[in-house]
């Protein structure tokens, strides 16, 4: 089987609503990554283009967020709707959306302003 042009990892951590990090599943319905999967089956990407739920990408106050590989594309604040754009721009053209990107400055950044 040839490696996956892209692996989709859709944040599915859950904490309390309470907790100051936020959440990127608070629901715990994993809808965003079902809007995933159903998007890559609808298209016929199998089995080069994978959508999977992912714990913790460290990216909480961004939520949801989606990291894409092997690009390394984190996208934050992501919503069911921007799930066909997702797929159309960024895994069959290439195309990173800026409204959408974490910026590099901020990936795994403690010391970022929004910590």
């Amino acid at each position: 089987m040839p490696a996956f042009t892209h692996h989709l990892f859709v944040c599915c951590n859950q904490r309390t609503p309470s907790h100051p990090r936020g959440c990127c599943d608070p629901e715990g319905s994993e809808a965003l990554r079902n809007a995933f999967k159903a998007e890559v089956k609808t298209r016929g990407l199998g089995p080069l283009v994978r959508a999977n739920t992912s714990g913790c990408l460290d990216q909480c106050e961004h939520g949801p967020c989606v990291a894409i590989y092997p690009q390394g594309i984190f996208y934050g604040h992501v919503k069911i709707e921007d799930v066909p754009r997702i797929v159309e721009e960024t895994v069959l053209c290439n195309r990173v959306l800026d409204d959408l990107l974490i910026s590099p400055e901020c990936l795994n950044n403690p010391t970022y302003p929004h910590r």
